[in-house]
């Protein structure tokens, strides 16, 4: 869901001249970035950045880190997209399917996990359902099954709002980018890379260019990019970083766990919220239509000045979602939450 809403102060740190991505000026700005992204990850791991959508590590991840067998986890649509990537890319995937609504458990993968199995990927939070998985328990299960498997993790539109123990954690690849709760406009994708993952790297053929870890490795190292970035973007990232370390990582949790609680209020006193207890969201909420008129509600609340947006994939026809994430404030949300209630009495 998304590209979220993007504050105007950050707009403007777009507007900054223009600087060749190899002088010094742009040297110490991806330095900058990148320490202020792991500080504020609780990360020591390398993190490493491209011109695009998260996708491109996603398929980055699976052409360094898989010659030939995969396991893909999925709940919904962007885990289905991170099987069909790993497949379009040559990999044989097995698969573990939760209904749609579900977590995977570690229990779902008991025995899944075989000698040659050397990826198992999936997404922390499924944006189709609505639904923040235990990606912890999750990796702990992989690896005391196979050690050696590596975890590849899409946190797209968990990064940043959530939480990730990246200490617990321990993934050899986390994959986010700026267009979700970085609250920036959509092009850099970014991936935290673990030293297996760079080691196994060295033994996989055809890695491509744009997403070969050690072509990326070796300019990050220098605090370069691979091929030219979109700068602009970079001085809003670097802006944005200053203020989202200034809130507190425990603060933004904090927030984002509120509004999430908010969305959860909201849906009970309606027709629901879509995801099973104990495992919902801080970042979107993906609530029941009953027999509610979503394209009547929707434009209705369009003409007011207010947007959300509709189901996706399988569950498009049976279920509407609020995003809340980035800058996005618990006052905020809630006069949606208010402009909603006034929008269904006057449709009804």
């Amino acid at each position: 869901m998304g590209p979220v809403n993007v504050e105007p102060e950050v707009l403007q740190a777009m507007t900054r001249p223009m600087i060749t991505h190899r002088s010094k000026e742009y040297k110490k700005l991806h330095g900058d970035i990148m320490e202020k992204i792991r500080k504020a990850l609780d990360t020591d791991m390398e993190i490493l950045l491209v011109g695009g959508s998260a996708s491109i590590f996603l398929e980055g991840a699976v052409r360094n880190g898989v010659k030939e067998r995969s396991l893909g986890l999925t709940n919904g649509s962007f885990g289905d997209r991170f099987i069909e990537i790993a497949k379009l890319n040559g990999k044989t995937v097995d698969e573990v399917r939760v209904p749609w609504g579900k977590a995977v458990r570690p229990g779902d993968i008991e025995g899944k996990v075989s000698e040659g199995t050397e990826a198992v990927h999936w997404v922390s939070n499924e944006s189709s359902t609505g639904v923040f998985g235990d990606s912890t328990a999750l990796a702990e299960e992989v690896r005391r099954q196979n050690p050696d498997s590596l975890v590849f993790v899409d946190a797209v539109t968990s990064a940043f709002a959530m939480d990730l123990e990246m200490k617990r954690l321990c993934p050899d690849a986390l994959v986010f980018g700026t267009q979700k709760a970085l609250a920036l406009p959509p092009g850099l994708a970014f991936m935290a890379v673990s030293d297996r993952l760079f080691e196994r790297s060295a033994s996989v053929r055809n890695r491509g260019f744009y997403t070969d870890l050690a072509k990326l490795r070796k300019n990050s190292a220098e605090n370069y990019a691979l091929t030219t970035p979109p700068v602009s973007l970079m001085y809003a990232l670097d802006f944005q970083m200053d203020r989202i370390l200034s809130e507190g990582m425990a603060a933004r949790y904090r927030r984002h766990r509120e509004m999430g609680d908010a969305v959860r209020s909201w849906a009970a006193k309606h027709c629901g919220i879509f995801p099973e207890e104990g495992y919902r969201s801080n970042t979107i909420g993906v609530i029941n239509r009953g027999d509610m008129d979503f394209d009547r509600f929707h434009s209705a609340l369009k003409a007011k000045g207010y947007e959300i947006s509709n189901g996706y994939g399988d569950v498009k026809q049976t279920t509407f979602r609020i995003g809340h994430m980035g800058d996005i404030t618990l006052a905020r949300l809630k006069e949606l939450l208010s402009v909603m209630d006034e929008t269904l009495e006057e449709i009804q």
